[in-house]
């Protein structure tokens, strides 16, 4: 008998509960997509981009001496075949905070993502808002030099760019860093790589003095396809041994001057802007932030005034203070020197293994280096078709994820997209009670938020894409129960639940949104196998009733599972503030998907689909290869079908739908100062009642040119009698059977 979708997981428990765990939560090698992903009969549930191969990038390439595998693990340093790692994070190279460029091209799209540090570039495309954006860091000792890699996100110009690394500096005395950075920290020597009329060059200077240091000049390679920067430091002018302390940061370079290019309060052409100070730092990222605090969503006044959305909190405020000393590494070179491999993951600036993560993704795709923030998606993504690009347009993308602190479930973790909302970026549920809440249920579920290429794609094209490389990374690098699957995402990201849900039903067993709506209550027709709990807010100035109250409407008609709770009074960030989601992970609980229903509905609207991206979605469960009859789209809309297909091959029938019923509750043990009250209307089914097994199919279509059907996954054989209803000519291929239907002609 199934219950009504309630708040506990005792009244949800559809599924058996996970097995208990004997491995430790650690990730795997890419063996681990093998049982990551669904396996079973064709067609495979979800876009063809989830299971494509892992693409490469030439930044994270090793060539020469360099042979360690990169962390990929933002904020992190290992040892690894005797090199030291450090992993930045990406696009967060905003330098100071502070100041306040009124011609900030990213102020709108990050509303609420704001960055702690307000440095803006030259308005020059080939600064690409990105030119001094560390992505990683390594040291690595030779046999008669040292050798330093600093690899960039974008390197559309070498003579735009220059970086300076402090060595050594134990006493703890603080030095000017050279060619004008305003920016100190302890050092014996600094090592500053620079444009020159012959190329670029590195200088080695005392710190004390500013002399060069005794011996010969270091060396310097420039890879711009790689967007690697070497340099090597000969012994005779610094022979490091055991601990030494080093920090560094990127900047500008200003070639008229010989110095570093620091901003003025407004940007142009050929200065960056942003600048808070008479003499601002000149450095845009810093490296070795092992430390960077993770937003609070409950604190939103905090968030505001020093945010952490971007994780440049700790740099921000250093770089105002002109005094970045806390964020160093202290390198063993003993371990160096001995290739010892040590991730360090309990220890602060290892690689953490559990818990809140940024991580990066290579991307099969790169439109451009750097950042677009003239783009914007919104509001045409929200309708779709529009394959907008997005913001971020590089090969290398960041995402968050949650792994579980607990021992991974036997058969794998589930897996839970948590969407971040309009505005935001991929750390909108970094440390929250969403994301830990949601990935503690059960065994332990790994949660992810995509970046989804920029803060307004609405889960569209490259936005859309991005989520199911994001997915497919992780297969890769965790086990994953490929059955234990769920989405969820907040007002954008409830959207983009409604969205990816209607497009791909047969990936996720089920759904929780807040304060979203379906953006086209057409395609909610797709979600019969999905139960869904909605929260939404009785004043919400963003998604108001109008909104999501026809989508509540259109599955209570289709006699669809499904609860809306309306909490009232509330606004549209009272529930992100609140930060209370047991409720919600409990009804996410540890269902696993239907594969096989008997009952499969969907629409099908090819606007929405990307061949390109390998993101197209003309098939669920055991019907595939659907196309549209006419596809001129109606006066409002676009041009859709809907095919509705039951099997008689299950033996089962059509549970009865309760009909709407109404309730009431009260959120509690949330962030805010008294408890949430809101009212319920939901829906649910009866029990499955059995009937007699046939081979039979009864399809009823609407503009269904075409339709394929997986007989052994339908359960009816090659000799299915198949009854159809259609609106015009259709052609019903039963797959391997060598056998077509076609009715209406």
């Amino acid at each position: 008998m199934e219950t009504r979708i309630s708040r506990t997981s005792a009244r949800y428990a559809f599924a058996a509960v996970i097995e208990a765990a004997l491995l430790i939560a650690t990730p795997l090698t890419a063996s681990a997509r093998r049982g990551s992903l669904y396996k079973g009969r064709a067609p495979r549930p979800g876009p063809d981009v989830l299971y494509g191969a892992a693409a490469t990038s030439p930044q994270l390439e090793n060539t020469g001496v360099w042979t360690a595998p990169p962390i990929l693990v933002s904020g992190a340093s290992a040892y690894r075949q005797g090199e030291f790692l450090y992993q930045d994070f990406l696009y967060d190279d905003h330098g100071a905070s502070g100041g306040n460029d009124p011609t900030d091209p990213k102020a709108g799209g990050n509303l609420f993502s704001k960055p702690n540090g307000a440095y803006t570039y030259p308005t020059d495309s080939a600064y690409a808002n990105d030119a001094a954006d560390f992505v990683e860091l390594r040291v690595k000792p030779l046999a008669d030099a040292t050798a330093f890699r600093v690899t960039l996100n974008t390197l559309n110009d070498p003579a735009l760019v220059a970086f300076s690394v402090a060595l050594g500096g134990t006493d703890g005395v603080l030095h000017d860093f050279p060619a004008g950075a305003n920016v100190r920290a302890p050092a014996d020597l600094f090592l500053t790589v620079h444009p020159s009329a012959g190329g670029t060059v590195a200088d080695l200077v005392d710190a004390a003095t500013g002399s060069p240091a005794a011996g010969p000049a270091p060396s310097v390679a420039v890879d711009t396809v790689r967007r690697q920067i070497e340099v090597r430091v000969p012994h005779t002018a610094w022979n490091p041994s055991g601990i030494v302390r080093l920090a560094a940061g990127v900047g500008l370079w200003d070639g008229t001057q010989g110095s570093y290019l620091v901003p003025q309060a407004v940007a142009d052409a050929t200065h960056p802007g942003g600048a808070a100070a008479v003499a601002p730092a000149a450095f845009f990222n810093v490296a070795f932030r092992y430390t960077e605090p993770m937003p609070d969503a409950t604190d939103p006044t905090g968030t505001a005034q020093s945010p952490a959305w971007w994780r440049d909190k700790d740099q921000g405020t250093a770089l105002a203070a002109g005094d970045i000393s806390a964020l160093h590494a202290d390198v063993d070179f003993g371990k160096l020197a001995a290739a010892i491999n040590d991730d360090m993951p309990d220890l602060p600036g290892g690689v953490p293994q559990t818990g809140p993560l940024d991580r990066i993704l290579v991307s099969a795709v790169e439109l451009a280096p750097g950042a677009d923030f003239s783009v914007s998606c919104f509001p045409s993504s929200t309708s779709g078709g529009t394959n907008c690009p997005g913001q971020y347009q590089g090969k290398l993308q960041p995402y968050a994820i949650y792994v579980p602190r607990t021992p991974r479930p036997s058969r794998g973790y589930g897996m839970t997209l948590l969407l971040h909302s309009l505005s935001t970026n991929y750390n909108q549920f970094l440390s929250s009670r969403n994301q830990s809440q949601f990935g503690d249920r059960g065994g332990g579920s790994i949660v992810i938020t995509p970046e989804a290429r920029g803060p307004d794609g609405f889960y569209d094209g490259y936005a859309g894409a991005d989520v199911f490389e994001v997915w497919a990374d992780v297969a890769r690098l965790y086990r994953l129960d490929a059955d234990w699957t769920a989405i969820g995402g907040y007002s954008m990201g409830g959207i983009g639940t409604f969205k990816l849900a209607e497009q791909f039903p047969d990936l996720f067993a089920r759904a929780q949104p807040t304060v979203g709506d379906s953006g086209d209550n057409n395609l909610v027709l797709s979600l019969r196998n999905i139960p869904f709990l909605m929260w939404n807010s009785a004043i919400d100035e963003l998604v108001p009733p109008t909104s999501y109250e026809p989508t509540a409407r259109a599955l209570d008609t289709a006699g669809y599972r499904y609860e809306l709770d309306v909490f009232t009074p509330s606004d549209h960030l009272a529930l992100a503030i609140n930060d209370q989601f047991q409720p919600a992970a409990d009804f996410l609980g540890t269902a696993k998907v239907n594969r096989d229903p008997a009952h499969v509905t969907f629409v099908v609207d090819p606007t929405l689909d990307y061949p390109s991206l390998g993101f197209v979605a003309d098939h669920a469960y055991w019907l595939s290869a659907l196309t549209i009859r006419d596809t001129t789209p109606p006066l409002r809309g676009h041009a859709e079908g809907t095919i509705d297909a039951f099997s008689y091959g299950f033996r089962v029938g059509d549970p009865t739908a309760s009909g709407t019923q109404l309730g009431s509750g009260t959120l509690t043990g949330g962030s805010l100062p008294t408890p949430l009250v809101y009212s319920s209307q939901f829906q649910t089914w009866g029990p499955v009642p059995t009937a007699l097994k046939q081979r039979r199919l009864d399809v009823v279509a609407r503009n269904i040119a075409t339709a394929t059907v997986n007989v052994r996954r339908a359960k009816v054989g090659c000799s299915v009698d198949v009854h159809v209803d259609t609106d015009g000519p259709i052609t019903i291929t039963l797959d391997a059977c060598g056998r077509t239907i076609q009715a209406g002609m």
